[in-house]
């Protein structure tokens, strides 16, 4: 095991700005148990990426992300893309923020199962999303998705971030009385032909959450080496509402009119700027393609 320290980045905004003190009387239980951190707190959207970026060329080869999913998004584009090339980095997650998405597929679903893992320090190679855009790179390692879930999640972020899971749920209410379809045509591992068919979503998921407990792409696996594209088809309000409940079981894709399929590279045939949700973060962007890293970077789980 590596007796390295972990550059521990904190995100004290997190969990509605009671990150910081959390994670303070946390420190002491990750101390206690023989962990070495040397802690950074950030100051702003981005900091978390800065750091990581400075500690990686430094020679830091272990992470710890305090906060969010979106505070491990921020990691993981400051590691990447120079670890693809170099030696792959480890990165391990302390949940004290409002979502807790990608630990939920290791069944690390609060801070005490985090710390359990932490102590043992036991690693499961992931997958990695390159994300090309019109702009350049950014990478993930939860989904990305275009459409409904991206609308309702901006919605979540403007409105009801407070309220945790159930904000998403209340998001998502409102965004079906304005539900609308959308067309992405797609070319999935360099098939002969694309898919333009219009979609209320698109989500390519490298693991199976979202918005903490949605269980969007049940069959996803982040150490298979592919992304699973779960798409939904036009269908009645009523419908898409009763689908969306069970999405919180999975059991959405048992409706026909919702695909599931895997692919390790997505082309975007007609490129358009539009919002897009990469691991809870929203972002304008205009989408070229998708391409799977796989077990690019070390998860502590």
């Amino acid at each position: 095991m590596s007796t390295e320290p972990y550059i521990a980045i904190v995100n004290g905004a997190a969990g509605g700005g009671r990150c910081r003190a959390r994670f303070d009387a946390a420190l002491k239980r990750i101390e206690g148990r023989g962990v070495e951190v040397k802690t950074y707190l950030t100051h702003a959207v981005g900091h978390a990426t800065e750091l990581a970026r400075e500690h990686y060329a430094r020679g830091a080869r272990r992470f710890l992300s305090v906060g969010g999913d979106g505070t491990s998004y921020e990691i993981v584009n400051g590691l990447f893309p120079e670890a693809h090339a170099g030696e792959t980095p480890t990165l391990a997650m302390l949940p004290l923020g409002t979502g807790n998405s990608f630990l939920r597929d290791f069944g690390i679903e609060h801070e005490d199962a985090a710390l359990e893992a932490l102590a043992r320090g036991t690693t499961r190679g992931v997958d990695v999303v390159r994300v090309t855009h019109a702009g350049g790179l950014l990478h993930y390692i939860n989904l990305l998705t275009v459409g409904f879930v991206t609308r309702a999640g901006d919605l979540t972020n403007r409105r009801f971030k407070v309220l945790g899971d159930r904000g998403y749920l209340v998001a998502a209410m409102i965004e079906i009385a304005r539900l609308k379809l959308a067309s992405d045509p797609i070319l999935v591992d360099e098939q002969p032909y694309g898919d333009a068919r219009p979609a209320a979503f698109l989500t390519f998921s490298n693991s199976q959450y979202t918005g903490g407990a949605f269980h969007i792409a049940p069959h996803a696996d982040p150490t298979d080496g592919f992304v699973d594209i779960v798409r939904a088809n036009a269908m009645p309000r009523l419908a898409f509402t009763k689908n969306l409940l069970g999405a919180y079981e999975g059991k959405h894709v048992e409706d026909p009119r919702v695909e599931e399929s895997r692919a390790r590279k997505v082309e975007f045939l007609e490129p358009r700027e539009q919002l897009v949700m990469l691991d809870g973060e929203i972002l304008p962007l205009t989408l070229e393609s998708l391409e799977v890293l796989p077990g690019a970077l070390q998860v502590v789980a």
